[in-house]
């Protein structure tokens, strides 16, 4: 049962630690990049990344993070103690960061897409506006609780080794 509960806090620490990076890598590169270009880029590079993006290696690491973690907390519940405490810190942060992507990220993706094709966009500044600081907010957000989450779960590991 110990190599059980090890791996799984292994495997919910990597996969929660690659969506913590992801949604950082949108913090401090991708969005600022786009933000230095013309209306016509933004929209479309970010239609096409929104497309993009929901593929099986983003899906097994976005939702295989809660599913390690909802069974990380599983596998502790009768050992209890700190590494409990930090897992379930850890799965309440990942629930809020997949709150504020369901909630808040992916209908402001949807709306961005239903614009249409930017060549049949009339108003791009207009399209723009309704989406970019709002969805740079919402994703530095959960850059923080994911970051936070992955924290925990370092901790996990760190106590469990303790």
């Amino acid at each position: 049962m110990t190599l059980l509960r090890t791996a799984v806090l292994a495997g919910a620490t990597l996969t929660t630690g690659l969506m913590a990076g992801l949604f950082f890598a949108y913090s401090c590169s991708v969005m600022p990049g786009l933000a230095a270009t013309d209306d016509r880029t933004f929209v479309g590079t970010m239609q096409w990344i929104n497309r993009r993006i929901l593929n099986g290696w983003f899906l097994a690491a976005f939702l295989g993070a809660v599913l390690l973690l909802a069974l990380a907390v599983a596998l502790h519940l009768t050992a209890g103690g700190r590494v409990l405490a930090w897992t379930g810190a850890a799965l309440v942060l990942y629930l809020v960061t997949l709150v504020i992507t369901m909630r808040c990220s992916v209908p402001l993706n949807d709306r961005l897409d239903a614009a249409g094709p930017v060549d049949r966009i009339t108003d791009l500044t207009a399209v723009r506006e309704r989406f970019e600081a709002t969805w740079v907010r919402w994703n530095l957000a959960r850059t923080v609780t994911n970051v936070a989450a992955f924290a925990c779960l370092i901790g996990a590991l760190l106590t469990r080794r303790a």
